[in-house]
């Protein structure tokens, strides 16, 4: 084994203390603090409410990594990596990097051998029950998961509008849409669209705030309900971002049965979701697939596996569309 192998695998047996690393320093809101400039790291310690002599230890590590950048006198500033933790950057990373940390989650994978040995969703066989149900009595972690979600939805909008046009439609309805920013964006882009906002009741509780924010509140409805029961009729378009990939393949197949009943049949559902990519390629999604067993018991999936739960569910795949870098937007059309 050459020097260079060795090194770059300790690093990725290592990754686990980088994860925790970033995911504290995003908790603490380090970037958001040095979004002015640079910094000493006492003083970060002061703002952030952290001791300075490990606070600096960690940034110290983290700009090591590329995250941060270290001048002298122990003073940091942020690195293009860095600008992602930021709240308000376009293509923020920041709730998601306070919310992988979170001890659950953590505590999951590391039952990642009895996943794999068993096949069996490792959350559930850690904490009896599913993660949905365990957020849904914890206010606080339902919180920061919202978070995260809404985060990652800002920074694909740009990316989802930029690769469909939904100007077509007359009405656009997003299920499992959370807190609302994907449909708030796309409905910010086109003027004439109305829009439905479908979600748990606890999840879209503060999506109003959302709404109100990109000024489209007066074109959209909010509505609470479960997607293996019924959704809202009346919509000619139908969005569900990153959500068949949080189900096995039953599971995926009811949630896309009930979008099929609502659907009249020149309607149009979008699947914005990950496709797995061929052998030796695109360790994203494949590391999101073993977070999708970890947790959810779930996976992500191909372009076939994706064609075979349409046309099981009563649709017709007609093509995708790439948005952005890690995502694709399916289109299928009721059968």
């Amino acid at each position: 084994m050459t020097t260079n192998a060795f090194s770059d695998l300790a690093r990725l047996i290592n990754g686990y203390q980088i994860s925790q690393a970033i995911h504290v320093a995003a908790r603490l809101g380090i970037a958001d603090h040095l979004r002015l400039g640079p910094l000493g790291s006492n003083e970060l310690a002061r703002l952030s409410g952290a001791h300075p002599r490990t606070l600096y230890r960690l940034l110290r590590a983290l700009a090591s990594a590329g995250v941060f950048h270290e001048t002298e006198n122990e003073t940091f500033s942020l690195t293009p990596m860095g600008e992602c933790l930021r709240s308000d950057s376009p293509t923020p990373l920041d709730g998601w990097a306070a919310y992988v940390g979170r001890p659950y989650a953590w505590q999951a994978w590391s039952h990642l051998e009895h996943s794999v040995r068993t096949g069996e969703n490792a959350f559930r066989h850690l904490n009896g029950q599913s993660v949905w149900e365990y957020r849904s009595t914890r206010p606080d972690e339902n919180a920061i998961f919202n978070r995260a979600m809404t985060a990652n939805s800002r920074g694909a909008i740009e990316a989802t509008i930029a690769a469909y046009d939904f100007s077509r439609f007359r009405h656009v309805a997003d299920i499992g849409g959370g807190q609302g920013q994907l449909l708030a964006g796309i409905l910010a882009a086109n003027k004439g669209l109305r829009g439905t906002l479908f979600d748990q009741p606890h999840v879209v509780g503060k999506a109003a705030e959302v709404l109100n924010q990109h000024g489209v509140a007066d074109r959209c409805e909010i509505v609470g309900g479960s997607f293996f029961e019924t959704i809202p009729e009346g919509a000619d378009a139908y969005v569900m971002r990153a959500i068949i990939h949080d189900w096995d393949d039953k599971e995926a197949i009811s949630i896309l049965r009930t979008c099929r009943r609502a659907m009249t049949p020149d309607a149009r559902l979008l699947l914005v979701e990950r496709v797995v990519e061929p052998p030796n390629e695109g360790p994203i999604s494949k590391f999101s697939d073993l977070n999708m067993l970890v947790m959810l018991g779930a996976l992500e999936r191909s372009y076939e596996e994706y064609s075979e739960l349409c046309q099981t569910a009563g649709f017709e795949m007609r093509g995708t569309n790439r948005a952005g870098s890690h995502f694709q937007v399916i289109e299928a059309v009721p059968i």
